[in-house]
């Protein structure tokens, strides 16, 4: 395929994502040689309609010269009209056909909307031979495309896109903190996290790629451990416009009124995740009062194992796990030395204490996850990947879904499951910054 056609696809992957219907050119595709039988079988089984689109468009560009042609073809022989333009176009045509990170002027009245409609020229589509009745559903089609539009533009002069998405684009984005957690004193009674280390460089590279200034600290005890997060909570963080804390150990179950669980030093003591995002609250980090606060946690939520339930055996293709698969659990703790739910109260914020905070977990509270001693964990390891592929395109709590779809799929030791969750008081849509600074890209305010 031509590099201008590959970058069309790119650039407009989100719009093939969530408008394309991948049912109705599969035979089309098939037809005029675009893909193979095996590979239209590969995107299918590839998930949702959404995962079908997504595999559709990656295969699309490794096709040859004539499959974005053919593949514009199939779209108008399905009738769909405004995502062919859109591609044929590469974007030149009205940004009502664009999703909604693009600002689009506001239409006054309603009397100025429909003078519009019919001043506007209705282009024909370049096929062969097309009757009046295929161009009165084309008009058609364009009208209901611009009064659509104008619903997105009266929507979003209620809730400006600056409500809608987090500001993303400083530089450096902002600080991100990871905790490795990897050799356990023998007091604690704790094992040793062999795999971690891959883990660490994996989200290392990742979020430095996001444009993050990141810093590791490796093996800390509970008292260092809770010293570093205290310290990142002090600095100012009025440059930047968001602030992550990932943190890979053992962890356990504790009581809770707002974020469940907790994540261990090397001594054996315990540090609760409701206190690790209080340290980054309104009255303790006033800096990062309205911006994003993101804590990943690999670490178990409880000593529980799942064995999953079964399915139909054509909903998924499960993924068995390596021999090695270790855990990072103990058992929950007692109630005796749980987190009182009075502990570290919050006072004085503007928005509610726990607003613009996620917190994602690597499983369920009260269940174990699973590490690979060679590979790393499940989690870290999907995460990364589902980043470097899709961070250009996708907000983090969509990605994050991505996130748990696969990790569900897993199976250790063909047996037990793991299922990521996450807690999320973000009021916004959070899109990384994934261009270099300078570049032209799309920004989201």
């Amino acid at each position: 395929m031509e590099e201008g056609h590959k970058k069309i696809l790119q650039r407009y992957r989100i719009n093939i994502v969530t408008s394309l219907d991948p049912s109705s050119v599969y035979d089309r595709l098939l037809q005029k040689g675009v893909f193979t039988p095996e590979m239209i079988e590969r995107i299918k089984s590839s998930g949702t309609p959404r995962d079908q689109a997504r595999q559709l468009a990656r295969d699309l560009a490794t096709r040859g010269s004539r499959a974005f042609p053919l593949f514009l073809e199939c779209l108008q022989d399905s009738e769909q009209h405004s995502l062919a333009e859109l591609l044929r176009s590469g974007g030149s045509m009205s940004n009502d056909l664009i999703l909604p990170v693009v600002r689009t002027p506001p239409v006054s009245s309603a009397v100025d909307f429909q003078k519009q409609i019919k001043a506007a020229p209705i282009h024909p589509l370049h096929s062969p031979g097309p009757s009046p009745g295929a161009e009165n559903r084309q008009a058609q089609t364009e009208i209901r495309t611009r009064m659509e539009g104008r619903k997105r533009r009266d929507s979003l002069q209620k809730f400006p896109l600056a409500t809608q998405s987090y500001k993303m684009d400083a530089t450096p984005c902002g600080h991100c903190l990871i905790i490795n957690n990897v050799d356990f004193e023998p007091q604690s009674e704790l094992s040793n996290r062999t795999g971690s280390n891959t883990d660490c460089d994996r989200l290392e590279r990742r979020f430095k790629a996001l444009h993050f200034l990141v810093e590791v600290r490796t093996n800390l005890k509970q008292r260092r451990l809770k010293h570093e997060l205290s310290a990142l909570s002090k600095k100012d963080h009025s440059p930047y416009d968001c602030c992550v804390v990932i943190i890979l150990s053992h962890g356990t179950e504790v009581n809770h009124n707002r974020f469940p669980g907790a994540v261990y030093g090397v001594d054996g003591q315990y540090v609760p995740v409701q206190l690790i995002t209080n340290y980054f609250n309104g009255k303790h980090c006033p800096s990062l009062q309205g911006k994003p606060k993101l804590f990943f946690i690999q670490a178990c939520g409880g000593g529980e194992k799942d064995q999953g339930f079964e399915v139909p055996s054509d909903e998924f293709e499960p993924s068995e796990g390596g021999i090695d698969d270790q855990t990072d659990a103990i058992p929950a703790s007692s109630s005796s030395d749980s987190l009182s739910t009075s502990d570290e109260p919050d006072a004085g914020a503007t928005l509610p204490t726990p607003s613009d905070i996620l917190v994602s977990y690597s499983t369920f509270p009260g269940y174990v996850s699973w590490r690979d001693t060679q590979s790393g964990s499940w989690y870290i390891e999907t995460l990364d990947r589902i980043l470097e592929e899709n961070a250009a395109n996708e907000d983090l709590v969509t990605m994050l879904m991505m996130v748990n779809n696969e990790v569900s799929q897993n199976s250790a030791k063909g047996i037990y499951k793991q299922m990521p969750t996450s807690f999320n008081s973000l009021r916004k849509y959070l899109h990384f910054q994934t261009s270099t600074p300078g570049q032209n890209s799309v920004q989201h305010n």
